[in-house]
């Protein structure tokens, strides 16, 4: 059998649940809360389906996205929304014009263990992350759970060609 070409090398990133810094937006809701004042004009909140996830690119350059690599341990739904460059977690509050267009959605269907997921959204939103890579050392993701889904039911990730 002949061979396709030399094998591109492949490099799998992990998104990550940022654990304090979901727990620090949390407060920040509560906190308002507490104080009976609303949110800043055109704030994200953080909704109690929401966790905030971190990739962390441990290569910046040369990177074509090849797919996602997303499971959920069960039946379920889980959207995967980004954020701008724009947003620095420790500075500032996340604000609605820093979510990225489209997000990918996934979803596992009762009585099957295969994902499914709106392709072209998911194609596009993981093209722009090779571009984002070559200008961020870390990128946050908004992931929504849904029809009984939580952090513990998801292990995903983003595999890259290495060019």
């Amino acid at each position: 059998m002949a061979e396709d070409g030399p094998q591109q090398l492949q490099l799998e990133m992990p998104l990550v649940l940022d654990q304090d810094l979901t727990r620090q937006m949390r407060l920040r809701v509560e906190s308002l809360k507490q104080r009976g004042e609303k949110r800043q004009d055109g704030e994200k909140l953080l909704r109690p389906a929401e966790s905030v996830y971190r990739l962390d690119f441990t290569q910046q350059q040369r990177l074509q996205f090849e797919r996602w690599n997303v499971v959920l341990d069960k039946p379920g739904k889980v959207t995967i929304m980004g954020t701008s460059q724009n947003w620095t977690p420790d500075l500032t509050n996340l604000m609605t014009r820093q979510l990225l267009d489209p997000a990918a959605i996934f979803w596992r269907k009762e009585d099957s263990d295969a994902m499914d997921w709106n392709e072209a959204d998911a194609l596009e939103f993981g093209e722009r992350l090779s571009d984002l890579a070559k200008i961020r050392k870390v990128m946050y993701f908004l992931i929504t759970f849904g029809e009984g889904v939580e952090p513990a039911n998801l292990k995903a990730s983003v595999v890259f060609n290495q060019l």
